[in-house]
């Protein structure tokens, strides 16, 4: 059979019409498709699930195509650290599965990335940095487990910032990865590998940790769907860690409905996170109702510092909801311009813990030529930990120095229950927030290394959700000019009450409609 081309509408009578509803939405909304290699990496994760179980395409052909876009595109774009090549010898094996049982679970077959800081057993784990460069994982993290519970195949694992600190990919030990959008432009961080993956057909789908918009902000620059669920809805379990009280894992997808899938899959309790809540996942309905919905726009996320296109596109987009009886107010958020120092306080803090392990000793490469045991700690991390680790490190070290403590940290840390009270009330009269994702759509390469709290804003409107521990989602709403006649996609991130990730993804569903059938 002649497997279906990436430009060419599936038969609903094969693949089901939601399926092919959600491939049209895809297509609507990545009018430049930057997708180049193998038939089948056009597929949405629903829409492979239905090919698949149908038998009109098999596992080994939709894994091998991915395969063959890695292969061709990974030179230039550098998404992946590492690719799987026994994900064939796999893919064989669920294909006999399913001649003799076909699975149900929408997961079954379909090719996963995995930012590079997520453990799977018997294979490296850098999560960016020298220091881990030879380190190989004893066990899967939970995510991981789950994921192969449901059948997906671990296709690779993605590139990031060293140890998910950066917003832009770039500070990663093993070089940048580009924007597949502009490849003179940064894809966002620190989760850019997993971003440029999705977006280019590398992979379905892909999984990355968001401390401050690690998900969001990447899947803003790149224009693809990313979620970061409630802090606790998803283990932490094999996540190598940055800031333990911000971290957790979600999905990037092309979209909305293919991001639930994920995290249906990977959310629930674990008894090896006791963060971790054992809350039950009902996922939203597939005709979400948006009369009625009540969205709340913060006054202080459209201000000075804001991409003036941006700003247009969102008020475009509020005026078409409006009309679909959405009831759209002003809202605000007093704390939200603290968001950020108070973040950059609790951050390196955490690192500054975390990342003492790291030491030669049990992780890393010591440097065995020094005669004693400090010089042989400071040689090993001095080599092995990049610039923009040793900064959090060392301003997370002064924070919680003795007279520095309650001055710093302490602080921050009231700071934060301030801004998660902002949101608790605002979600006393509305359902959900909605504002940009990112300030600006993606940088050039080098244009805010050079400063660094240039590069922090890049997160301004992300890290207020973290220090709240909310659920919220990027989702790609428009583009904005660039040189050369390239165009930029650029994010509206939506934001619910803590553990209603069920409305946050059926509003997301609703806007994803309203955007397919809307002129651009």
């Amino acid at each position: 059979m002649k497997r279906p081309s990436l430009f060419t509408p599936l038969d609903p009578e094969n693949f089901g019409s939601e399926a092919g509803d959600e491939k049209r939405v895809y297509q609507k909304q990545n009018k430049n498709p930057v997708l180049k290699g193998g038939d089948l990496t056009g597929f949405t994760i629903e829409e492979a699930g239905h090919a698949l179980r149908s038998g009109a395409v098999n596992v080994r052909d939709l894994v091998s195509d991915c395969l063959s876009v890695i292969h061709e595109r990974d030179r230039d774009i550098h998404a992946f650290l590492d690719v799987y090549e026994d994900a064939l010898r796999e893919a064989e094996e669920k294909d006999a599965i399913l001649r003799d049982a076909p699975e149900t679970s929408p997961l079954f077959g379909i090719p996963i990335a995995l930012k590079d800081n997520i453990l799977v057993e018997g294979k490296r784990a850098t999560a960016g940095s020298k220091i881990l460069e030879n380190y190989t994982a004893g066990f899967d993290a939970t995510v991981v487990r789950k994921l192969k519970e449901a059948g997906a195949i671990i296709i690779g694992k993605t590139n990031l910032d060293e140890f998910a600190m950066g917003s832009s990919t770039e500070n990663s030990a093993f070089g940048p990865t580009k924007n597949p959008c502009d490849e003179s432009r940064v894809p966002g961080g620190s989760s850019g590998g997993s971003a440029a993956a999705v977006a280019t057909g590398m992979a379905l789908g892909a999984l990355g940790s968001d401390t401050g918009g690690s998900i969001r902000q990447p899947a803003s620059f790149c224009g693809v769907v990313g979620m970061k669920p409630t802090y606790g809805r998803v283990s932490r379990h094999g996540l190598i860690a940055m800031a333990s009280s911000l971290d957790q894992i979600g999905p990037f997808a092309k979209t909305v409905r293919d991001a639930e899938i994920m995290f249906s899959a990977i959310a629930g309790g674990d008894e090896f996170d006791a963060t971790s809540v054992h809350h039950s996942y009902e996922e939203a309905e597939k005709s979400f109702a948006l009369r009625g919905l009540r969205i709340g726009v913060p006054k202080e996320y459209f201000r000075e510092g804001l991409d003036p296109a941006i700003a247009s596109r969102i008020g475009e987009l509020l005026k078409l909801l409006e009309k679909e009886g959405v009831v759209a107010k002003e809202i605000s958020l007093p704390h939200s311009s603290y968001a950020l120092p108070a973040y950059y306080i609790v951050v390196p803090s955490e690192v500054s813990a975390n990342l003492a392990r790291f030491d030669g000793i049990r992780y890393g490469v010591p440097d065995r030529e020094e005669e004693n045991l400090f010089e042989m700690y400071s040689k090993t991390r001095a080599r092995g930990f990049g610039p923009e680790v040793k900064r959090r490190i060392i301003l997370g070290t002064y924070a919680l120095s003795a007279g520095y403590y309650d001055a710093y940290y302490v602080k921050a840390q009231k700071v934060r229950r301030e801004i998660a009270s902002d949101f608790e009330s605002a979600f006393r009269d509305v359902d959900i927030v909605i504002g940009p994702t990112t300030p600006t759509p993606a940088f050039r390469f080098g244009e805010k290394t050079g400063d660094p709290v240039s590069m922090y804003l890049a997160d301004i409107y992300t890290v207020a959700v973290n220090l709240a521990g909310l659920p919220g989602i990027s989702l790609p709403v428009g583009t904005v000019p660039a040189e050369g006649g390239k165009k930029l996609p650029f994010g509206m991130q939506m934001i619910s009450p803590w553990f209603d990730e069920k409305t946050l993804f059926g509003a997301a569903r609703g806007i994803e409609r309203i955007l397919a059938s809307s002129p651009s």
